[in-house]
């Protein structure tokens, strides 16, 4: 049976990404919509299918990450979506947070939440064929934000969700994302993530995590989606690596990095300008949803003329993603 370690590296290794395809079913719903296909557990088990059936996929993708109705969902021919892609060379990982709520005392910040009940619900998404889990914490920049209460919150939760995933046998990836939303410069969104990744480590510090056996999904150091100046790929590149060697251990074994509302073209350039800067302690790669999935969603739009091309589109970008280096 592999080892935490081994499965961490084998989701960073080979110029491999993962792919995120864990949108909840309300947010699947909506994306569907905007391609005019009927929002329906049927349609989304569908556009699932199209993606993690696609020809080639382990040459590109390491593993994906599922939310649980697809992961309790078969495709076409019975065959479960954790047992199809283990079939295909890739691994099967599973989203366990139940969402961001508002937290108590913090207006405009959020918590996510779901660790109640977790260790049951970890132990039977083993059984169906886990290999890895996910867990995302949002953190915004503004007047104040985020707030130190927002940033041990998010820290500490993800901390103990990560203890319980290594416990069950799992490689827990820690997402702790700094949204792109506002007008916020590089430099202050530069500020930010450093004061968030140094919280969740020394979190996970406390909770005995081991590094060697877990993956970090972080955002990419970035201005604001409203910010009137556009740093290039370069700058983008040195904001986040040095940014990384100042509070990511080198004992993790690979950082997977989120598109956070970054176009495709973009998120493929900042990433290849990252791979540039050598040495690097850890893997540099990608787990992305939106910015590898959207061409594929764009180019089916429920149809059954439109799979092998809506299959193509989703390769050509999962290729562009691992050649980058």
């Amino acid at each position: 049976m592999p080892t935490l370690n081994e499965i961490a590296r084998t989701m960073v290794s080979n110029k491999r990404g993962i792919l995120a395809a864990d949108e909840s079913i309300g947010t699947m719903s909506r994306r569907l919509e905007s391609v005019d296909v009927e929002p329906t557990e049927e349609n989304r088990r569908r556009y699932r299918e199209l993606l993690l059936t696609t020809p080639g996929l382990s040459d590109s993708v390491s593993g994906a990450i599922l939310s649980d109705e697809t992961f309790r969902q078969e495709l076409s021919d019975g065959t479960t979506f954790p047992n199809a892609l283990g079939e295909r060379g890739v691994l099967a990982g599973i989203k366990v947070d139940t969402g961001a709520v508002p937290l108590a005392g913090a207006p405009g910040e959020k918590v996510t939440e779901g660790l109640d009940g977790l260790r049951a619900r970890l132990e039977e998404y083993v059984e169906l064929g886990a290999s890895f889990t996910k867990w995302r914490a949002v953190f915004s920049i503004g007047d104040g934000l985020p707030s130190a209460r927002a940033v041990h919150a998010n820290a500490h939760a993800l901390a103990r969700y990560a203890g319980l995933c290594q416990e069950a046998g799992l490689v827990p990836i820690v997402e702790p994302e700094v949204v792109m939303d506002g007008d916020h410069s590089l430099d202050e969104c530069r500020q930010v993530t450093t004061t968030v990744l140094r919280s969740v480590f020394t979190e996970l510090g406390l909770m005995e995590v081991r590094l060697d056996g877990i993956v970090l999904k972080p955002n990419m150091v970035v201005a604001g989606d409203a910010c009137s100046r556009r740093p290039d790929a370069s700058e983008v590149a040195r904001a986040t690596v040095d940014t990384l060697h100042e509070t990511v251990p080198p004992g993790v074994p690979g950082i997977a990095f989120l598109s956070g509302g970054q176009t495709p073209e973009e998120a493929t350039a900042n990433l290849a300008a990252m791979q540039e800067i050598t040495p690097l302690p850890w893997e540099l790669t990608y787990s992305f949803g939106r910015a590898l999935v959207g061409p594929a969603l764009d180019t089916w739009r429920g149809s059954d003329d439109g799979w092998e091309a809506a299959q193509k589109a989703l390769s050509e970008r999962a290729v562009a993603n691992a050649s980058v280096r």
